[in-house]
């Protein structure tokens, strides 16, 4: 189904969670906690899917995608912990964690679009101009969202 193997289907379902329990933390306290239930299973769900992604990727990018993104999901869990890094580190975890976000969202909603519906995919080349306008409107929703998320916290600081 969806031509996804095994292993595919473990990273797709694994990594899954994540995206409601983001846009959950998102819509509640306009970032993502990562001491918190939610954050947790962020984690957890971003973890398999990024470390998974080595068994599944077909283009070089994605592997390069899922190192990143465990090195963000690293840094933003690990920030918190580093007591040198003051108030510093709010900013480091939430620039951190909201781009992991953006980078599991990027190349789910390609995949989503070159695989549905199954055997006729909305999108069947890379440079489509649907599939561009998704990611387009993406990297907007991440500039605009991170100035939000840095405004907020300078403000939350005063």
């Amino acid at each position: 189904m969806f031509g996804i193997s095994p292993i595919g289907w473990v990273h797709t379902l694994g990594s899954l969670p994540a995206i409601p329990v983001a846009a959950y933390m998102f819509a509640r306290y306009g970032r993502i906690v990562p001491r918190s239930m939610p954050g947790a299973v962020y984690f957890a769900s971003m973890l398999i899917g990024a470390s998974t992604v080595f068994l599944v990727a077909h283009q070089p990018v994605s592997v390069g995608i899922g190192a990143v993104t465990i090195l963000l999901l690293l840094t933003g869990y690990g920030i918190g912990w580093a007591s040198a890094a003051g108030r510093t580190a709010r900013y480091v975890e939430t620039v951190c964690l909201s781009v992991s976000a953006f980078l599991l969202m990027v190349p789910t909603v390609s995949e989503i679009l070159r695989r549905v519906p199954d055997g006729h995919p909305l999108v069947t080349d890379l440079k489509s101009p649907l599939l561009l306008g998704a990611q387009g409107a993406l990297a907007v929703i991440l500039v605009v969202g991170l100035t939000a998320q840095i405004v907020h916290l300078a403000r939350r600081g005063q």
